[in-house]
């Protein structure tokens, strides 16, 4: 009789009977389909730098990706600084390593702080960050949504300036703005020209005008009891390192035989991934490490938090309609259709506010 082999300590005959079997059935290799499915059709990330300009936040995004992201770049004088408003300039670069592709898109902000009233430097970057998320919302409730492009916010690195003494009024208004809408993750611009006591005394006075301001940043989140030594211990020192000191370069120098990025001076060369130098490794790691984190934190919270929002016009839009309709003496059977679904509407609007208080209850309490 003719057998057919499935695999490990699994064989079956054609006529489907004296099944032979070890206990093992094979579906602990479903984390391998899935791993093979993510590869073949490749990652999506997006990420917003937003800072004043000489901040170096160009020069740090290519030293994280190793690529060069604004090779057309045309660098402003202060004449025409002086007349830009804020402008958004999305980059988008397909990088593979290790036959895994990533599809990464860094969006600009250049002309951020830069005028004398920068009263209206958020609006262009808060309309982006909507219309990402509309546009997102629309593919989702559209026909073909097989392949729908996400080009939503995952990540905005918010860059502060070494220079100050904590946050300027500016720092605070735009974080308080976009908190909601946005993983924000707050760097120290080049660290190379601060101490380590001097980084470590700024460290704190941002994180504590953080909490006094409310203002919520992305929380690196708590380790599974489960986890090995190793991650927990780099998870501790990720958390500890917030906000990350950094500097960038993608200059490569001779130093004792060896070749690094760094920055050289008089005194001595900057080794950009170096620990002892800044905290550029460490950022490095928290956004690869967490990249999936970032997406399903954007997804669950920030992308819910619209679509409800969202929703929720469209109620009262729908309501306000109704009324309308009714003094202008529409019949009950229309109304009563009306009710319907604005009673269902108002039903899955209660409940996504409900799992959305949950999962910012969860994200609180990891913090």
């Amino acid at each position: 009789m003719e057998s057919v082999s499935l695999g490990r300590g699994f064989r079956f005959h054609s006529n489907f009977s004296n099944v032979e079997t070890s206990g093992y059935v094979g579906f602990a290799n479903l984390p391998n389909q899935v791993h093979r499915k993510s590869v073949k059709k490749g990652f999506e990330f997006t990420l917003m730098v937003v800072g004043e300009s000489g901040l170096g936040k160009s020069t740090l995004v290519n030293s994280l990706f190793l690529s060069d992201l604004y090779p057309e770049r045309v660098i402003p004088n202060a004449v025409e600084k002086q007349n830009m408003t804020v402008k958004l300039d999305a980059s988008t670069v397909e990088i593979e390593e290790r036959g895994v592709k990533l599809r990464l898109t860094v969006v600009d902000t250049p002309g951020f702080g830069d005028a004398i009233d920068n009263s209206d430097s958020f609006s262009a970057i808060l309309e982006y960050i909507d219309e990402q998320y509309e546009r997102f919302l629309r593919d989702e409730s559209g026909l073909n949504r097989r392949n729908i492009v996400d080009n939503r916010i995952h990540c905005c690195f918010y860059f502060i300036s070494p220079f100050g003494h904590g946050l300027k009024p500016l720092d605070i208004e735009f974080m308080k703005k976009l908190h909601c809408k946005v993983n924000i993750v707050p760097v120290i611009a080049k660290a190379d020209v601060l101490t380590k006591k001097e980084i470590q005394r700024l460290k704190c006075r941002i994180l504590q005008e953080i909490e006094d301001n409310g203002i919520k940043i992305y929380p690196l989140p708590d380790c599974d009891s489960d986890e090995d030594e190793d991650y927990k211990e780099q998870v501790r020192q990720l958390k500890e390192a917030v906000p990350f000191a950094v500097c960038g370069s993608t200059t490569l120098l001779e130093v004792k035989g060896r070749k690094v990025r760094g920055r050289l001076y008089p005194w001595g060369v900057v080794e950009v991934e170096n620990p002892d130098h800044c905290d550029f490794i460490k950022l490095r790691t928290m956004l690869i490490t967490h990249m999936q984190d970032l997406q399903e934190v954007t997804q669950e919270v920030h992308y819910e938090n619209y679509r409800s929002e969202r929703l929720a016009k469209s109620v009262r839009k729908n309501t306000n309609s109704v009324i309308k309709e009714e003094n202008g003496g529409v019949t009950g059977e229309v109304l009563s259709e009306k009710d319907r679904i604005l009673r269902e509407k108002e039903e899955e609007i209660r409940r996504m506010q409900e799992k959305l208080a949950q999962m910012q209850a969860k994200f609180q309490a990891q913090k």
